[in-house]
């Protein structure tokens, strides 16, 4: 007897060009590089050929320690077991009185190895004014927390997983510390709230660049029937 095939969620914003991903990022362009029906591999079969121009936070994206760090791994040093169908917690914190996610959210279950999607409602704003203002982030001590439970993935469907308010004066506790320890942070998640609480595997692969550490990923998750 066939098993249930698994259901996918795509967790990845769609891109297309002039799409705002944070303010000073240059939205994203297509050219074409060889226009269907100039290219030819015999009669009557033709293709189209584009060249993009992307900054690497664009849509929806992953930073690895090289992002942060100078020596750090690259998109290329990448292991794939740290990327793909990494069981996944979600916590659902749209309701939080605060902006900042606190430790004591995560603290009643089992995190080692897990990828730890923060869920706070915030892609509904993507691609407005308003995702920038006031965006729900973590905390240092919720930082602190997952890195003592050994997570292995954190990612958020907001515009950062750090504070990037005047009042943070510039300190990136979240990416500095997540990073340093190889712990791959994903940030502009989408469509975070159709996936359970727990039980779901999650994914997101960037493309193998040499000499970068961040870049758009196609996230999903895997739920099982």
């Amino acid at each position: 007897m066939t098993s249930p095939r698994p259901r996918f969620v795509d967790l990845s914003h769609t891109l297309r060009e002039g799409i705002v991903t944070l303010p000073g990022i240059p939205a994203p362009t297509i050219a074409p590089l060889v226009r269907r029906g100039e290219g030819h591999y015999a009669p009557g079969t033709s293709f189209s050929m584009d060249v993009f121009t992307i900054a690497g936070n664009t849509g929806t994206y992953l930073d690895t320690a090289w992002h942060r760090f100078e020596g750090g791994d690259d998109l290329a040093a990448l292991d794939l077991a740290t990327l793909v169908d990494l069981p996944t917690e979600v916590f659902d914190v749209r309701d939080a009185p605060d902006r900042g996610i606190p430790a004591d959210v995560f603290t009643d279950r089992d995190l080692q190895g897990k990828a730890v999607l923060l869920h706070t409602g915030w892609d509904r704003h993507f691609n407005t004014p308003a995702y920038s203002e006031n965006a729900p982030y973590l905390t240092r001590e919720g930082v602190e927390y997952l890195v003592s439970q050994g997570v292995a993935l954190v990612g958020i469907d907001s515009q950062n997983i750090d504070d990037t308010s005047p009042a943070a004066a510039g300190e990136r506790p979240a990416h500095s510390t997540f990073l340093a320890r190889g712990i791959h942070v994903v940030e502009h998640l989408t469509n975070l709230g159709e996936l359970p609480d727990s039980g779901a595997l999650f994914t997101a692969v960037p493309p193998k660049f040499e000499g970068t550490g961040t870049f758009t990923v196609r996230a999903f998750a895997k739920v099982p029937v």
